[in-house]
């Protein structure tokens, strides 16, 4: 194992945490203009009680400046069959495109959730707090859709496997 001078470790760093699979989940809030929504893997349960979910947001994204304490976000967690999805949300797509791909049905708060995800979660931002580049965001968990199978998107090393 290879120990690198301080220079060196943001570099060694994106490569361990590419190391790292995750799941892929897509972040909708109300926009603007219709709905802004996000790819995201850094994404993880905070508590059960109260049920809470952390996601952190880059803070030039699309998406950030729509997030604040009070508004309402959806969490979509994605089943393997739905790459077409990520790859849209993850930039590949203009914002106002990406809710072309898949099928998705408004929930109670009029937000998009994606048909046929592993998991649809409709949350609250708590609370933001900037580190860097990002924002982490903690959301409250109101409603919770659980998909018929368990069979995740999962993302690493920039490839799905």
């Amino acid at each position: 194992m290879t120990v690198r001078r301080p220079v060196d470790v943001a570099q060694d760093f994106r490569g361990a945490m590419r190391r790292l699979a995750s799941g892929v989940a897509i972040v909708a809030a109300k926009g603007a203009h219709g709905p802004v929504g996000m790819a995201a893997t850094s994404i993880t349960s905070l508590t059960v009680d109260p049920p809470a979910i952390l996601v952190c947001v880059g803070q030039s994204t699309g998406i950030h400046p729509c997030l604040a304490p009070g508004c309402p976000i959806s969490i979509n967690i994605l089943s393997r069959h739905q790459r077409e999805v990520s790859v849209a949300f993850g930039g590949a797509m203009a914002q106002e495109a990406r809710f072309a791909v898949g099928r998705w049905v408004p929930d109670h708060h009029d937000l998009p959730m994606l048909d046929e995800a592993q998991a649809n979660l409709a949350c609250t931002i708590f609370s933001m707090t900037p580190f860097g580049t990002h924002s982490i965001v903690v959301a409250r968990v109101d409603a919770v859709r659980l998909g018929e199978t368990v069979d995740p998107l999962i993302y690493q090393d920039g490839a799905y496997l």
